[in-house]
């Protein structure tokens, strides 16, 4: 997972080789399964957009950048709704159930309830942006009894944002010289990135408890 991760544009230049039209439907299923299925947050999310918009910016792979957008922003749509419907009626099973509770990372939940706690509706948006917390917030926003209505309103302005900058970027800047010779590192750049705020926000939660247990 780590190699298709740093590697991930000559797995796809692999998988357009191999399945042809069939890749739209590959990469849509790739990023509804990293959001709607809540024991699966460690599939690639922000580096596959921007790879797969840089490979249609080349006219060599006959990709269609519109389709990719349209495909992506589905797929995220779909993929929080189906989680948000998980969190509203299975919750207690997730987390009481033996399979399950050995496949769902208690910790990361945790850490999406707090996310949710600290920042109310905004952090569907925010969330977004964020690998791994944007798989547990719906789930974490359903339990809490959030209404669905105002979900998908925060969560439709998060998916057009989040797929027009991730495709945008691939886009535009994806088969520049200097990119393509140095992908793995910038897609590992993103990565770490992304990853900023949630470290930092893990970071001051442990803070704020030492001081409190002080």
């Amino acid at each position: 997972m780590i190699d298709f991760i740093l590697h991930i544009d000559e797995h796809l230049v692999t998988i357009v080789n191999q399945f042809g039209d069939w890749t739209y439907l590959i990469l849509f299923a790739i990023i509804f399964i990293e959001t709607g299925a809540v024991i699966l947050p460690f599939l690639p999310g922000d580096s596959l957009l921007f790879a797969a918009a840089a490979l249609a910016a080349n006219p060599v792979y006959h990709l269609h950048i519109w389709l990719f957008v349209v495909l992506f922003l589905i797929a995220c749509l779909a993929g929080d709704s189906l989680n948000f419907y998980l969190g509203r009626n299975v919750e207690k099973l997730l987390q009481h159930s033996k399979l399950f509770s050995r496949l769902l990372d208690k910790d990361s939940l945790e850490k999406g309830r707090e996310f949710f706690e600290k920042h109310g509706a905004i952090a569907i948006i925010l969330a977004r942006f964020m690998p791994i917390i944007r798989t547990f917030v719906p789930f974490v926003a359903a339990g809490s009894g959030f209404e669905y209505r105002r979900f998908i309103k925060y969560n439709w302005t998060a998916c057009v944002a989040w797929v027009a900058l991730c495709c945008g970027a691939g886009y535009f800047f994806g088969n520049l010289p200097f990119v393509k010779a140095h992908f793995s590192a910038i897609i590992l750049a993103i990565i770490v990135v992304t990853l900023i705020p949630a470290v930092v926000g893990f970071i001051k939660t442990k803070m704020g408890s030492k001081k409190v247990a002080q």
